[in-house]
């Protein structure tokens, strides 16, 4: 009996890259630029994981569309335009690289992204940091609803093949949690990134891990006991 396709979907910002800096410094210039009070930081980050436009609307709630539209441009703009300074570098969290290498060598486990990012500024990161080559699957917000609606992932599947119990998504925002929870597929909660571990929890989260290096045994653990589930029930392929 063969061991089933497993794939594992990775959110960009807040679990894979430390872009925080960044994005804060986007969205103030956002503001700025129309005349408007900043935001607290921990506010803006709360929003992280969302598209553009649902990020918007979360932030600003009584603003008109069309401000709230002139301020994700404004944000978008800003973005890619602060990218030259090196204060707002966007690392990898420690032991990421080294994470995404080792599931790599595993020939039955496949490597995805579902991020609030556009397909421009996830490509971007990844080619930054060398890491397009691990991810067969690439989801953003140009293709599908916000999170956490499960189209992304529901999309990564059907694009790979996998099944939702053979799936994981991980991700550091209950955003993450509830798009996993809606689309049947496992969802482990990081800690390092912008939503504490109590919203994990509350979202879903079926497994949390505080550090990168018990990513892989979270994994192993989830997919584990759905390979063996399948095998009792005599749905292992």
């Amino acid at each position: 009996m063969s061991q089933p396709l497993q794939m594992v979907v990775f959110d960009c910002d807040g679990t894979l890259i430390d872009s925080q800096h960044m994005i804060v410094a986007a969205m103030n210039h956002a503001f700025e630029k129309h005349g408007l009070a900043t935001l607290p930081r921990k506010q803006v980050l709360s929003i992280v994981g969302l598209s553009p436009d649902e990020a918007m609307a979360a932030l600003m709630p009584q603003a008109e569309a069309a401000l709230r539209a002139s301020l994700r441009e404004g944000y978008k703009e800003a973005f890619f335009t602060l990218r030259s300074r090196k204060d707002l570098a966007e690392p990898l969290f420690e032991g990421i690289r080294e994470t995404l290498e080792a599931l790599a060598q595993r020939p039955d486990t496949l490597m995805g992204i579902a991020t609030g990012k556009s397909q421009k500024g996830l490509r971007h990161a990844l080619e930054t940091h060398d890491l397009r080559h691990h991810f067969v699957t690439l989801q953003t917000a140009d293709d599908a609803p916000s999170k956490p609606h499960p189209q992304m992932l529901h999309r990564a599947m059907a694009e790979t093949g996998v099944r939702p119990e053979h799936t994981v998504l991980v991700g550091d925002t209950s955003y993450d949690m509830a798009m996993a929870r809606a689309a049947g597929t496992h969802a482990l909660g990081v800690v390092w990134g912008y939503h504490p571990k109590e919203a994990l929890a509350r979202a879903g989260a079926h497994q949390i891990v505080t550090q990168t290096g018990d990513i892989v045994p979270a994994i192993e653990r989830l997919l584990g006991a759905s390979t063996k589930d399948a095998a009792l029930e005599g749905g292992a392929i």
